[in-house]
């Protein structure tokens, strides 16, 4: 009889208590709601949303610098050229369409190699290859190892302890000569050598994030959102994770040309995946023709790989430069003195 009374008394207890934050929820609830019919039945709505989050683009490619301005155009025009390829391509480009090692012209633009095949073809599927593996390994080891050093940076203890010994660990490994080893000894694919580069690069974003958490966690209003009886998921998702995304992002970049410059090395050096088309293994097999040299041939069938490798590094490169910029306060006071 004790217990019920006691049973009834707490759950009146608890309903007196949840009830005003019931109250103060619904009228959020029943705004979002309206907003929600009112974009949904009225077209303006979506227009309004729409002219908002470009004028949030605008103002953040209007914080870039002339060249931070050009790197995003180029990246663009790459991103444009690999997912529109079979459209600004006239060849397969596994495709023998031409004679061996025939000079550019009006059916071949950029030639072709010595088995026929279109160069310029290539090139635009040799895009996709690049960018695939450059965005597949930054994102696995940007968010994978950002969010690793979030939790580590904030719980602290022994699994922080664990984590930073094994970014120690990793980042004093020659990571190329590292690279090229296991390539060797796996069988030649994409998928392989993703996993091996999302291997190596997982502890710089990781490390980076670690110290911003640590960072953070002393901060008086952190400090008072914990005595208030916030737990650690209320606080890393609303505190700390708007903060620590921008490293992320950074991070993401950083290793994107790090990811496509590794796999063109190994492709270079033979040890890339053989069936697919990938500027890499355009310059595998143009230096693997003896006498490259020493012809024309060169000119048409060396250069566009390479030139467009340093092409989309050089505008990865400008974009991560002014993302840390924006990014860290320093480098910005910097730049506006």
């Amino acid at each position: 009889m004790v217990e019920a009374v006691c049973g009834a008394c707490c759950q009146e207890k608890e309903d007196s208590f949840k009830a005003p934050q019931r109250a103060a929820m619904m009228p959020d609830l029943r705004a979002i709601k309206a907003d929600w019919n009112f974009i949904m039945k009225n077209g303006d709505g979506w227009r309004d949303h729409l002219a908002v989050a470009l004028n949030s683009i605008q103002d953040s490619i209007g914080r870039f610098s002339p060249s931070g301005k050009m790197g995003i155009s180029g990246l663009l025009l790459i991103v444009f050229i690999a997912i529109f390829a079979p459209f600004v391509t006239f060849y397969e480009p596994s495709a023998i369409s031409g004679m061996s090692l025939e000079p550019p012209g009006p059916e071949h633009i950029l030639g072709t190699d010595e088995l026929g095949m279109d160069i310029w073809s290539q090139i635009c599927y040799g895009a996709r290859m690049s960018l695939l593996i450059g965005l597949a390994v930054a994102m696995i080891s940007g968010l994978g190892g950002g969010f690793l050093g979030l939790m580590a940076g904030y719980m602290g203890g022994n699994w922080d302890r664990a984590l930073l010994r094994t970014i120690d660990i990793t980042m004093a490994l020659p990571s190329f000569p590292l690279l090229i080893v296991i390539a060797a000894f796996l069988n030649p694919s994409i998928l392989n050598v993703m996993l091996v580069l999302v291997f190596l690069s997982w502890a710089k974003p990781a490390r980076v994030v670690r110290s911003q958490a640590l960072a953070m966690k002393k901060q008086q209003y952190i400090i008072s959102a914990r005595l208030h009886g916030a737990g650690p998921v209320y606080i890393i998702r609303r505190h700390i994770m708007p903060e620590a995304l921008p490293l992320i992002f950074v991070s993401i970049l950083n290793i994107s040309s790090y990811a496509i410059v590794a796999e063109s090395g190994l492709a270079f050096l033979g040890l890339g995946d053989p069936t697919s088309k990938s500027w890499g293994m355009m310059l595998h097999y143009a230096t693997s023709f003896r006498s490259i040299y020493f012809t024309p041939y060169w000119q048409w069938w060396l250069m566009p790989p390479l030139i467009a490798l340093i092409f989309l590094l050089l505008c990865l490169a400008f974009i991560g430069r002014d993302m840390e910029r924006i990014v860290d306060p320093r480098l910005r006071s910097r730049g506006g003195q």
